[in-house]
C-alpha cells in the first residue's frame, strides 16, 4: 500500500511539473514559427515604416518570419487591446509609438492598463519633429517665428495631425514655453496638414521628421528647427529648437512590447535579435536616410524611457486640458 501511495505521488508530481517542462522547452525553442507583429496604426505611417525595415532583418537573424498586421483606429488603442489580451508566449508583439505614452492620459476608460498589461522589450527609433512653414513666409529662425507670432493680431494658426497626436502636443509645449497665442488647426493626418502648409492655408506645422524630408529637399516647405538634439544626419542645416528654447525636446518614438508575463528568456532573446538587426548596415543606413535616431538598449532601459515619456506627456495633456475619451 505504501508503494502504491509513493507511485501516485510520483505520478502527480510528474504531471504538475510537465507544463513547466513544456514551457521551458518552448522558451528555448522560440521562435519556432511565425511571429505576429501588431502595428496599431494604418500602413505607410512612421510605426509601420520602422516595423517593416526592422523585422525584415530581425526575421532573417532569428530564423522566422515576423508578420506585420496593421490594426489601426482609436489612436492606436484597438491594436493595443489585441496585444493586451493575447497569450504571453512571444508570438504576438506590439510595435507601438508615442501614443503608448499619451493615450492613458487621453482615454480614461480603456479595457487595459499600459503599465500592467504590457512588458517593454526594445526602443526601436526616435524621430524628432521639424517645425516647417510655408516657403513664402518671411522667417528663417525660431526667433523669427516667435517675433512674427507676437506681431500678428490674434496670434498664428498652427496645424497638427489631429487632437492628441505628438504634433498637437508639440504645439502645446511651444505655446507654453513662449506664451504665444496659437490657434490650433487639427487635421486628419500629417499628409493633409502638409498639403495646406505648402499652399499657405495654414503656415506652421510641427511635422514628423521622416515624412517631410522629400518636401524639404524639394523646397515645398521650409524648415525652421527640429525638436531633437544636435544636428540631423540627412538635414544638417536645421538647428534644434533647444538652441532657442532650452529643454524643448520631443520625439516620435517606436518601440516593441509584449503581453505582460511573457517569459524573460523570450524577452531577452527578442531584445538581442532586435539590437543585432538595428546594428546591421541595411537597417542603420535606411534609418539614417529617414532622420531616425536609434541606439542599443535593454528592456530595463526601454522601461525607464517609457516611464519618462508617460510623465512628460501626461503633464502636457493635463496642462493643455486635452480630452478625447
Amino acid at each position: 500500500m505504501a508503494g502504491t501511495r509513493l507511485t501516485r505521488r510520483t505520478l502527480l508530481a510528474g504531471l504538475a511539473a510537465a507544463p513547466l517542462a513544456v514551457t521551458a522547452a518552448a522558451q528555448a525553442d522560440w521562435p519556432n514559427h511565425n511571429v505576429r507583429v501588431i502595428v496599431p496604426y494604418p500602413p505607410a505611417g512612421g510605426a509601420d515604416t520602422t516595423a517593416r525595415i526592422l523585422y525584415a532583418k530581425a526575421g532573417d537573424m532569428l530564423g522566422q518570419q515576423f508578420v506585420i498586421e496593421n490594426r489601426g483606429g482609436a489612436g492606436g488603442t484597438i491594436g493595443e487591446t489585441v496585444v493586451a489580451k493575447a497569450d504571453a508566449d512571444g508570438y504576438t508583439l506590439l510595435h507601438d509609438g508615442t501614443a503608448f505614452s499619451v493615450n492613458g492620459a487621453l482615454y480614461p476608460n480603456l479595457p487595459f492598463d499600459y503599465r500592467k498589461d504590457f512588458d517593454p522589450v526594445f526602443l526601436v527609433s526616435l524621430v524628432p519633429n521639424i517645425l516647417v512653414v510655408t516657403p513664402s513666409l518671411p522667417v528663417t529662425t525660431l526667433a523669427d517665428v516667435i517675433a512674427y507670432a507676437k506681431a500678428s493680431p490674434g496670434g498664428i494658426e498652427m496645424a497638427s495631425s489631429g487632437n492628441g497626436t505628438l504634433q498637437h502636443l508639440c504645439l502645446e509645449m511651444f505655446r507654453h514655453e513662449t506664451g504665444l497665442q496659437i490657434n490650433h488647426v487639427p487635421y486628419r493626418g500629417g499628409g493633409l496638414a502638409l498639403t495646406d502648409v505648402m499652399a499657405g492655408q495654414v503656415k506652421f506645422f510641427f511635422s514628423n521628421g521622416s515624412s517631410v524630408v522629400g518636401l524639404l529637399k524639394g523646397g515645398k516647405v521650409k524648415a525652421i528647427a527640429h525638436t531633437g538634439k544636435g544636428r540631423l544626419e540627412s538635414l544638417p542645416d536645421i538647428p534644434p529648437a533647444s538652441d532657442t528654447l532650452p529643454g524643448f525636446e520631443a520625439y516620435e518614438w517606436n518601440g516593441v512590447f509584449v503581453p505582460h508575463g511573457t517569459p524573460k528568456p523570450i524577452v531577452q532573446k527578442l531584445n538581442a535579435g532586435l539590437n543585432a538587426a538595428l546594428r546591421s548596415p541595411e537597417v542603420s543606413a535606411r534609418f539614417a536616410q529617414l532622420n531616425i535616431v536609434s541606439r542599443p538598449n535593454t528592456p530595463e532601459e526601454f522601461h525607464s524611457f517609457v516611464e519618462e515619456q508617460m510623465k512628460l506627456w501626461s503633464g502636457v495633456v493635463k496642462d493643455a486640458n486635452i480630452k478625447l475619451g
